[in-house]
């Protein structure tokens, strides 16, 4: 016998914010924000906007994953381990910090092509080692909750959304889905209970569950976690409507961020900024390496 579907509430609405970012570039900050501090295993939620001759150039991480999703225009990327490439509209990069890296990520600015925009997403996660994972667009499966001449497809990043699963194997439980209603309509997502889970809005108005509350684009809509809500569902109140929807498992572990690093303590902060200094323990490249696209 089915169990029936009953839908997460939004507990939290925070407006993204429009702040300066790494060299020039422009970013809309929720998840990371005064407003909304932690959201465990979420750290960091970054709407960004890179124009001409802005960018992130060489920088360190420790503790975190960071999950880049292009939406518009194109990236690339650089990193102390080895890794580089490209970014396309529809793509996304799986990077997984471990004890230590050193990565560059700036646009590639096309004559006549889109500024490059795209959302950056930072996950805590239990110690352990670097690791990565890049799909380009065609390799991002798609879900048609209605049939392929539905309204809605959801573009599944990570995890599993209506028969559909994407060949991403994150680190830590996290899924990730990227929902456009072309007209009104509704969906119900399953989703694991007790997860943490959130829905960010890219374009258009949606109603979540059975509030008759309109939420609009750039806002950050955190949902509730009872264990007897199975899922969310999500009304779009226009066409053309498009938005984020993730959901990842809260870790039982204090979070101590200092900038780009993420760990359980203080005390583990200030090791890692002597690590950084000194260039071991993971930074071994920290003060040699330099990437070509950042410098």
């Amino acid at each position: 016998m089915a169990l029936a579907s009953v839908s997460r509430l939004v507990t939290k609405k925070v407006f993204a914010v429009e702040t300066p970012e790494g060299a020039g570039a422009v970013v809309r900050r929720s998840i990371g924000s005064m407003n909304l501090r932690n959201l465990s295993p979420f750290l960091m939620l970054d709407h960004f906007h890179v124009k001409k001759g802005a960018g992130f150039p060489d920088h360190p991480h420790r503790g975190q994953a960071t999950v880049t999703y292009m939406l518009e225009g194109m990236g690339k990327h650089e990193d102390s381990a080895g890794h580089k490439g490209t970014i396309e509209k529809g793509g996304v990069q799986w990077m997984c910090a471990g004890k230590g890296i050193i990565h560059a990520e700036m646009p590639v600015h096309v004559e006549g092509g889109p500024d490059p925009i795209g959302l950056q997403l930072w996950v805590d996660l239990p110690k352990q080692d670097p690791s990565y994972q890049e799909l380009g667009p065609e390799q991002i499966p798609t879900a048609y909750p209605e049939g392929p001449d539905g309204p809605v497809k959801v573009k599944v990043i990570s995890g599993k959304s209506h028969g559909i699963e994407s060949p991403v194997r994150p680190l830590g439980g996290c899924w990730y889905f990227h929902v456009i209603f072309k007209e009104k309509g509704t969906i119900f997502q399953d989703l694991p209970s007790g997860w943490t889970s959130f829905i960010y809005v890219l374009q258009g108005s949606i109603n979540v569950g059975t509030e008759n509350i309109p939420h609009k684009q750039f806002y950050t809509l955190v949902l509730s976690s009872d264990n007897t809500q199975n899922g969310v569902s999500i009304t779009s109140l226009e066409n053309n409507t498009e938005f984020v929807l993730v959901a990842g498992e809260p870790l039982d572990q204090t979070v101590f961020q200092y900038g780009p690093f993420v760990m359980t303590n203080k005390q583990e902060i200030q090791q890692t900024l002597e690590d950084y200094q000194m260039g071991r323990n993971g930074f071994e490249k920290a003060h040699t390496w330099k990437s070509v696209i950042g410098n």
